[in-house]
């Protein structure tokens, strides 16, 4: 989001199907158009450097698909992104769903198409702040010390925030562990995914794809190396990701 505006990038191979969009867009004031682009190297690029809170995507492009493109950065896109499809045929409706987009428009689209799909990203976003803010003033009334519930593979386990360091994503077992502060690990449920820990407790931060930190044991952020209090100050592994380090530090900036 940028200056109180929501932003708005287009990537299509055709240029009156950007004017079409940029035409329809300038109708909602509550968007920006950030930048579109006729390619996908194009695409890749302006995307990793907008950030863009809705994508408008074409499906069929010379030399690469709008899957194809998404796929290739889906690992680097850590914002909540957007992405509508679009295309002239009918036949991509289901590669789009599989392809987790947030909508699909047929070209040529009608005004109330384009609607409905605004109308429905501003919904969502709507509903996502007034939860954002629900879940900020739970922790603000209840004390974050007390002890929850981690859901490992053998059931449920109960820890304090302080006995965990860190969580690990192995991606060869798609499996997340927990680092105790004995140093042990703890296999979670393969169902598992970041968000569900994140949303334990706001001490919870993500620093790379497959690092979440307790940033009660953060010490020091030495170039890209994370650098923990004892007993997790001998572990090398954790680095910060330079996707991950401006929300670190907006993070910092509110302690």
């Amino acid at each position: 989001m940028k200056d109180n505006k929501y932003t708005v990038a287009i990537i299509d191979d055709e240029t009156i199907c950007i004017n079409n969009f940029q035409s329809s867009i300038a109708e909602y004031s509550e968007f920006e158009v950030v930048g579109s682009a006729q390619s996908p190297i194009q695409g890749k690029e302006l995307i990793m450097r907008q950030q863009p809170d809705l994508l408008f995507l074409d499906v069929e492009m010379p030399k690469q698909t709008g899957f194809d493109l998404l796929n290739e950065i889906s690992d680097q896109v850590n914002w909540p992104m957007r992405v509508v499809f679009y295309t002239a045929y009918e036949k991509y409706l289901l590669e789009a769903i599989r392809a987790s987009a947030f909508d699909y428009l047929l070209k040529p689209y009608q005004n109330n198409e384009f609607t409905t799909v605004i109308n429905r990203f501003l919904n969502q976003r709507n509903t996502e702040k007034t939860q954002h803010s629900f879940r900020d003033t739970l922790l603000q009334l209840f004390p974050t010390d007390r002890p929850f519930m981690i859901p490992t593979t053998n059931g449920y386990k109960m820890l304090r925030k302080e006995q965990i360091g860190y969580f690990e994503y192995q991606k060869e077992r798609k499996q997340w562990i927990v680092v105790l502060s004995d140093m042990s690990n703890l296999e979670l449920k393969y169902d598992t995914h970041a968000d569900n820990i994140l949303n334990h407790t706001s001490a919870f931060v993500q620093i790379s794809k497959r690092h979440i930190i307790n940033i009660d044991y953060l010490s020091s952020i030495e170039g890209k190396d994370c650098i923990l209090f004892p007993p997790f100050d001998r572990d090398s592994r954790l680095y910060v990701s330079r996707n991950y380090l401006k929300s670190i530090q907006e993070r910092f900036e509110t302690i």
